[in-house]
């Protein structure tokens, strides 16, 4: 069990950041944060979401510090550890939020000081929103939390890194080899995103076909709301196993298209049945 007396520091407090620091601060944690915007430090304070803040890092603030947790862009994670990992206390634990482990795991562990240790982390949750005023802690409830060590994790922060995940709420805690974690990622996110992009990229008359639509289409497409910034980068981070995912949809598509074309039914049908009965496992159950 991580001791009360521990103290957590969010690097970047938008949406998932700020559902950590709301989680911690309610469980009973001193939380601070850093992040860019004075404004999401003032909002996070005056609604109880943080302790303390600053839009600068400073050794005097970040040393404080036991457990750090990066909710940070990969390649900004990245630069932040090269800039200011010196600022850190001594034995602090590092871990973050990244959606993509293969590229940033093994290089933030290769570069750290030998007296601080990173284990990857990835909350399987999220909002078609941003920003810390959108935050909370109930978005992690019934959501899967994936661990990510290597061999350079001790137990006891692989330990402490899944307590987090119990701490915040999650329904399940995995462990996953970071090659493992990417193609996951890569078929049951990357994947879905580009399905629901190229999508919506497929009819220019989007606001009057908006007029008619069921929900099967809201439902397939609620992901097409992205941040291209952050988006764009994890999928080229993750660049061969998502076009693997993408060549594996690619086919399965073209053998549905040709099933049709051909009046095939009996293809047709079976691959229904296959998906209704694969789809049951994802059903959320209560």
């Amino acid at each position: 069990m991580i001791s009360k007396d521990k103290k957590f520091l969010i690097v970047g407090l938008g949406l998932i950041g700020g559902s950590y620091a709301e989680g911690l601060k309610k469980a009973g944690y001193t939380v601070g944060a850093i992040t860019r915007s004075q404004s999401s430090i003032d909002y996070a304070i005056e609604h109880g979401i943080i302790d303390a803040g600053t839009i600068s890092v400073t050794q005097e603030f970040v040393s404080e510090y036991d457990i750090v947790v990066f909710s940070l862009y990969p390649h900004v994670f990245i630069e932040w550890i090269e800039k200011y990992q010196e600022y850190i206390k001594p034995g602090a634990l590092l871990t973050d939020v990244t959606g993509v482990k293969g590229a940033v795991v093994n290089r933030v562990q290769s570069m750290l000081r030998p007296d601080l240790e990173f284990i990857g982390a990835h909350p399987m949750a999220g909002r078609e929103t941003s920003g810390v005023q959108n935050a909370t802690a109930r978005v992690f409830e019934g959501a899967n939390y994936i661990v990510t060590p290597t061999f350079k994790n001790t137990p006891e922060a692989i330990e402490t890194c899944e307590e987090i995940g119990r701490i915040l709420g999650f329904k399940t805690i995995s462990s996953l080899t970071t090659a493992e974690h990417d193609e996951m990622i890569g078929f049951l996110s990357q994947l879905t995103h580009c399905i629901a992009v190229s999508l919506m990229n497929c009819k220019d008359d989007a606001e009057k076909l908006s007029r008619f639509t069921g929900d099967s289409f809201r439902d397939l497409t609620r992901i097409a709301r992205i941040n291209e910034e952050m988006w764009t980068e994890l999928f080229l981070l993750n660049r061969n196993e998502l076009l693997r995912q993408m060549d594996l949809f690619s086919a399965q598509f073209t053998r549905l298209r040709d099933a049709i074309a051909n009046g095939d039914e009996a293809t047709m049908k079976q691959m229904m049945v296959t998906s209704t009965e694969r789809r049951g496992y994802f059903d959320k159950k209560a």
